[in-house]
């Protein structure tokens, strides 16, 4: 079975609840993890959840079925989370599939959330036919999509949102689903809303909760680093551990932003401008009047040839760098802050180059 973005827009259809694995993949990498939680909180039963990295199960294709056919620790459900890079997970959920045919048991629901795959991956083709298997794609929304996507988060809150107010909320976010769902969740909080007598929301409220999201945080160390300003980097460093920002939560950051950076690329090619797009065109690619200037020039300097030879990027290896970084993360959780103070100096260093 397959799917796209538009199909999780207003919650997750009845229908899709009943499979038992769901691939979420696309270039919207925010898009995918968020609809991949809507789902896991639909499910009548979700119990614990077991995360792995896509890495490890390349290194063991078997692991995947183990944890899924094993008892949760306190003997409920549970669900596997896997995030994966591209077809990092393709022979695992395999070995899942062929072992389920021989008889091995039921499995719990597994859930993988693919950073750089597609509909056309050798993931994709092995799941899309598939009765049990869900295979979902999503692109960069739009201005328009994510503020139907922050009502639908506000009606399921008790909350009614008018439109402004929504629009506003989706340009705070970033057309980020995931900020755009935390600051519904803080609304939710701040008026005591519940679904079942919703309660209206004024933008006196959305100020009084404080509009700033963790991506205002973020914004200047990602500013710092992908600009080359060395000199602003240890400084921003040493902010975000008074700030306590998590570690994922920086990588995930620069994702987006090197993300951001491709898509322009595929829009202008590597010569291209953006002071050459209309004011629609930067709205549709999230290039918005306060970040207009560094996007600008990490633009300009990104797409930049990485060697002499060979037409691959800068970007090209940034976002493969930052793909590493983030395994790299999720493999040593107790090092990981000092891992990426490492990394983002080195990324600064050589956006720095000439």
């Amino acid at each position: 079975m397959k799917a796209t973005q538009k199909d999780f827009l207003r919650g997750v259809p009845a229908s899709f609840l009943g499979l038992r694995i769901f691939f979420f993949c696309g270039p919207d990498e925010a898009g995918a993890s968020a609809a991949a939680n809507r789902l896991v909180a639909s499910l009548p039963d979700p119990g614990e959840r077991v995360e792995l990295a896509g890495a490890e199960l390349k290194r063991d294709p078997a692991r995947l079925g183990d944890e899924a056919r094993s008892a949760s620790l306190f003997g409920g459900a549970r669900h596997i989370w896997v995030r994966a890079q591209g077809d990092e997970a393709h022979d695992a959920l395999q070995f899942l599939i062929e072992t389920a045919a021989a008889g091995a048991g039921e499995a719990a629901p597994v859930i993988v959330v693919a950073s750089g795959a597609s509909d056309k991956s050798r993931t994709a083709k092995l799941l899309e036919k598939r009765s049990d298997a869900l295979v979902a794609m999503f692109h960069p929304p739009d201005l328009a999509a994510v503020t139907q996507a922050v009502r639908a988060m506000a009606d399921a809150a008790g909350l009614r949102l008018g439109g402004d107010l929504a629009e506003r909320i989706a340009r705070a976010a970033g057309l980020d689903v995931r900020l755009a769902q935390s600051e519904i969740d803080k609304l939710a909080l701040y008026c005591d809303a519940d679904p079942t007598a919703p309660k209206a929301v004024t933008p006196a409220d959305h100020a009084a909760i404080g509009a700033a999201t963790e991506e205002d945080s973020l914004s200047p160390l990602v500013n710092a680093v992908l600009g080359g300003e060395l000199a602003r980097i240890g400084g921003e460093v040493r902010r975000m551990r008074e700030l306590a920002l998590n570690p994922l939560g920086v990588v995930l950051a620069l994702e987006r932003r090197a993300a951001q950076l491709a898509q322009i690329a595929a829009k202008l090619g590597p010569q291209g401008r953006i002071q050459a797009l209309s004011p629609a065109e930067k709205l549709q690619l999230g290039i918005f009047f306060r970040e207009e200037r560094a996007i600008t020039q990490q633009f300009e300097r990104w797409m930049r040839p990485a060697g002499r030879a060979g037409g691959e990027t800068r970007l090209d290896r940034l976002i493969a760098r930052l793909a590493m970084l983030h395994r790299t993360l999720l493999a040593n959780s107790q090092a990981a802050e000092l891992l990426l103070a490492q990394e983002l100096a080195e990324i600064g260093r050589f956006a720095a180059k000439r």
